[in-house]
Protein backbone atom coordinates (compact mmCIF):
# COMPACT_ATOMS: atom_id res chain seq x y z
CA UNK A 1 0.00 0.00 0.00
CA UNK A 2 1.24 3.49 -0.84
CA UNK A 3 0.07 6.61 0.93
CA UNK A 4 1.01 9.55 -1.25
CA UNK A 5 -0.17 12.89 -2.54
CA UNK A 6 1.15 12.15 -6.03
CA UNK A 7 -1.53 11.88 -8.70
CA UNK A 8 0.31 9.68 -11.21
CA UNK A 9 -0.81 6.21 -12.23
CA UNK A 10 -0.14 3.07 -10.24
CA UNK A 11 2.70 1.93 -12.51
CA UNK A 12 4.57 5.23 -12.13
CA UNK A 13 4.06 5.29 -8.35
CA UNK A 14 5.25 1.69 -8.01
CA UNK A 15 8.36 2.46 -10.05
CA UNK A 16 9.06 5.66 -8.07
CA UNK A 17 8.79 4.03 -4.65
CA UNK A 18 10.66 0.94 -5.81
CA UNK A 19 13.63 3.14 -6.79
CA UNK A 20 13.51 4.87 -3.44
CA UNK A 21 13.47 1.57 -1.54
CA UNK A 22 16.68 0.47 -3.29
CA UNK A 23 18.44 3.65 -2.17
CA UNK A 24 17.19 3.22 1.39
CA UNK A 25 18.61 -0.32 1.48
CA UNK A 26 22.01 1.01 0.38
CA UNK A 27 21.87 3.71 3.06
CA UNK A 28 20.99 1.07 5.68
CA UNK A 29 23.93 -1.06 4.54
CA UNK A 30 26.30 1.92 4.73
CA UNK A 31 25.11 2.76 8.24
CA UNK A 32 25.20 -0.78 9.63
CA UNK A 33 28.08 -2.43 7.75
CA UNK A 34 30.37 0.42 6.69
CA UNK A 35 30.26 2.22 10.04
CA UNK A 36 28.60 5.42 8.87
CA UNK A 37 26.30 5.49 11.89
CA UNK A 38 29.33 6.22 14.08
CA UNK A 39 30.61 9.69 14.76
CA UNK A 40 33.97 9.01 16.40
CA UNK A 41 34.80 12.60 17.19
CA UNK A 42 33.06 15.64 18.57
CA UNK A 43 34.71 17.75 15.88
CA UNK A 44 33.03 18.20 12.50
CA UNK A 45 36.20 18.11 10.29
CA UNK A 46 37.31 14.81 11.83
CA UNK A 47 33.89 13.27 11.30
CA UNK A 48 33.99 14.45 7.67
CA UNK A 49 37.30 12.66 7.14
CA UNK A 50 35.93 9.53 8.84
CA UNK A 51 32.88 9.60 6.55
CA UNK A 52 35.05 10.00 3.44
CA UNK A 53 37.32 7.12 4.46
CA UNK A 54 34.30 4.90 5.13
CA UNK A 55 32.94 5.74 1.69
CA UNK A 56 36.32 4.96 0.08
CA UNK A 57 36.30 1.59 1.85
CA UNK A 58 32.73 0.93 0.67
CA UNK A 59 33.59 1.85 -2.92
CA UNK A 60 36.75 -0.29 -2.84
CA UNK A 61 34.64 -3.24 -1.70
CA UNK A 62 32.22 -2.67 -4.60
CA UNK A 63 35.17 -2.49 -7.00
CA UNK A 64 36.63 -5.68 -5.55
CA UNK A 65 33.35 -7.54 -6.06
CA UNK A 66 33.23 -6.36 -9.69
CA UNK A 67 36.84 -7.42 -10.09
CA UNK A 68 35.93 -10.92 -8.90
CA UNK A 69 32.99 -11.39 -11.27
CA UNK A 70 32.68 -14.19 -13.81
CA UNK A 71 34.06 -13.04 -17.16
CA UNK A 72 30.91 -13.83 -19.19
CA UNK A 73 28.43 -12.16 -16.84
CA UNK A 74 26.29 -9.25 -18.07
CA UNK A 75 25.33 -6.17 -16.06
CA UNK A 76 21.75 -7.41 -15.69
CA UNK A 77 22.98 -10.64 -14.08
CA UNK A 78 25.15 -8.98 -11.44
CA UNK A 79 23.67 -9.09 -7.98
CA UNK A 80 24.48 -6.80 -5.08
CA UNK A 81 26.83 -8.36 -2.52
CA UNK A 82 26.62 -6.63 0.82
CA UNK A 83 29.67 -5.66 2.83
CA UNK A 84 28.75 -8.17 5.53
CA UNK A 85 28.59 -11.02 3.00
CA UNK A 86 31.86 -10.04 1.34
CA UNK A 87 33.52 -9.76 4.73
CA UNK A 88 32.40 -13.24 5.69
CA UNK A 89 33.41 -14.72 2.34
CA UNK A 90 36.82 -13.12 1.85
CA UNK A 91 38.16 -11.54 5.05
CA UNK A 92 37.29 -13.80 7.96
CA UNK A 93 39.18 -16.86 6.77
CA UNK A 94 40.58 -19.78 8.68
CA UNK A 95 44.11 -19.89 7.31
CA UNK A 96 47.68 -20.51 8.34
CA UNK A 97 50.62 -18.45 7.10
CA UNK A 98 53.76 -20.55 6.78
CA UNK A 99 57.38 -20.06 5.81
CA UNK A 100 59.65 -22.82 4.53
CA UNK A 101 62.94 -22.64 2.62
CA UNK A 102 62.57 -18.94 1.89
CA UNK A 103 59.01 -19.30 0.62
CA UNK A 104 56.00 -17.81 2.36
CA UNK A 105 52.58 -19.30 1.75
CA UNK A 106 49.04 -19.43 3.02
CA UNK A 107 47.14 -22.65 3.64
CA UNK A 108 43.36 -22.52 3.88
CA UNK A 109 41.06 -24.94 5.61
CA UNK A 110 39.72 -27.79 3.49
CA UNK A 111 36.25 -26.73 4.63
CA UNK A 112 36.48 -23.21 3.14
CA UNK A 113 33.76 -23.28 0.44
CA UNK A 114 34.82 -20.01 -1.24
CA UNK A 115 38.44 -21.06 -1.86
CA UNK A 116 38.16 -21.19 -5.70
CA UNK A 117 36.61 -17.69 -5.77
CA UNK A 118 39.22 -16.36 -3.36
CA UNK A 119 42.06 -17.90 -5.38
CA UNK A 120 40.68 -16.34 -8.59
CA UNK A 121 40.45 -12.96 -6.89
CA UNK A 122 44.01 -13.18 -5.57
CA UNK A 123 45.33 -14.30 -8.98
CA UNK A 124 43.65 -11.32 -10.65
CA UNK A 125 45.01 -8.92 -8.05
CA UNK A 126 48.53 -10.31 -8.51
CA UNK A 127 48.20 -9.94 -12.28
CA UNK A 128 47.65 -6.17 -12.17
CA UNK A 129 50.69 -4.62 -13.82
CA UNK A 130 51.43 -1.16 -15.16
CA UNK A 131 52.11 -0.57 -18.83
CA UNK A 132 53.21 2.56 -20.65
CA UNK A 133 49.63 3.65 -21.42
CA UNK A 134 48.03 2.45 -18.17
CA UNK A 135 47.32 -0.89 -16.58
CA UNK A 136 47.18 -4.19 -18.44
CA UNK A 137 43.71 -5.79 -18.54
CA UNK A 138 43.24 -8.64 -16.08
CA UNK A 139 39.77 -9.72 -17.20
CA UNK A 140 39.60 -10.40 -20.94
CA UNK A 141 35.97 -9.36 -21.43
CA UNK A 142 34.95 -5.84 -20.49
CA UNK A 143 31.70 -5.38 -18.57
CA UNK A 144 29.12 -4.05 -21.01
CA UNK A 145 25.55 -2.91 -20.51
Amino acid sequence: MFVTNMSDGIAVLTWFYSQRAGAENLIKEAKNDAGLADHPSGRWPMNCVYFQLAMVAYNLNCWLMLFNREEEVKVEQLGHITLATARLRFLFLAARIWRHAGTVGVSYSDHYPEQPLFERLMARLRAVTAEAEGFAPVIALALRC
